[in-house]
């Protein structure tokens, strides 16, 4: 069966991610183990790692992952760039083993001024770069399906094969499944059809077992659009159906899903938007 949660604020403390994923009754969490909007980061100290550690042993949650800063851009063409990215992602790297957490998402980045082929060489070569300089004992590498904005790399599933392709059979990498970015990408997976051609993609070019978690998001804008916006569950343009879909199907049923829909209160019911969205997760699975 699968569980549920959605990406937390470690405002106060990144254990203060974990009370707020309990106080709605979450099972499982992601976080970001640094501002996600700035390259550098101050070490986890010994006491912060430990309030989390104990938190996450005190709290039923399972399968915590967290998301790598939006700055790494591992297709860069511009040396310094790319450079700068690989170290981040090593720090990245870092804290979630120091945290224990099971993975780390990445977008595998924009080739801007360069091309699709040159860019997916460049994202296999920092990862490789990334592993040699610190090979995660505990942490997977989780790169995510993108809308396909401007020059991102990602979404298409051939996209993340030939980086996984690209790297030795043991490393320490996945996939993590947008359910946004992939309708923005042109899978109509509110309907059957589009459903279907998602997963035979994913067959076509993706090793067996390597998605390892989704993120549970509806869109704002149209299939194809390639512009990712995300929405509540049910309330955008995939609707109940996409996700009736996704979480009864066997290649993802099992899987853990993660919201990152937008936060708040509903002004009408008065409800945390997390609990509704998570309700929503919960009634269309069989």
């Amino acid at each position: 069966m699968a569980i549920f949660g959605a990406h937390m604020s470690i405002a106060g403390g990144l254990y203060k991610a974990i009370e707020r994923a309990l106080a709605v009754d979450m099972q499982t969490l992601q976080i970001f183990t640094k501002n996600n909007n700035q390259w550098a980061a101050k070490p986890l100290t010994d006491e912060a790692i430990d309030q989390w550690k104990t938190a996450f042993a005190e709290s039923k949650l399972k399968q915590p992952i967290a998301h790598a800063s939006y700055l790494i851009n591992l297709a860069a063409p511009d040396p310094a760039l790319w450079q700068k990215s690989i170290d981040a992602l090593v720090i990245e790297l870092q804290r979630a083993d120091q945290l224990q957490i099971d993975g780390l998402v990445l977008h595998p980045g924009a080739f801007t001024t360069s091309d699709e082929a040159t860019g997916i060489a460049r994202v296999i070569e920092g990862i490789l770069a990334a592993f040699e300089a610190y090979p995660p004992e505990h942490c997977r590498l989780l790169l995510e399906n993108t809308a396909g904005q401007g020059s991102c790399l990602g979404h298409t599933m051939d996209h993340l094969g030939q980086m996984i392709a690209g790297l030795p059979e043991d490393a320490p990498i996945g996939v993590c499944i947008d359910t946004c970015h992939a309708f923005a990408a042109g899978y109509a997976i509110e309907t059957k059809a589009g459903f279907k051609q998602l997963k035979a993609d994913i067959k076509t070019h993706l090793p067996a077992g390597s998605i390892r978690a989704l993120h549970l998001n509806d869109s704002k804008k149209p299939c194809g659009s390639r512009v990712d916006r995300h929405d509540h569950i049910g309330l955008g343009l995939i609707g109940i159906e996409g996700f009736r879909n996704v979480l009864n199907d066997a290649m993802f049923k099992k899987l853990p899903g993660y919201l990152e829909t937008p936060k708040g209160i509903d002004e009408e019911s008065g409800e945390d938007w997390d609990v509704i969205n998570l309700r929503a997760l919960r009634e269309v699975v069989k």
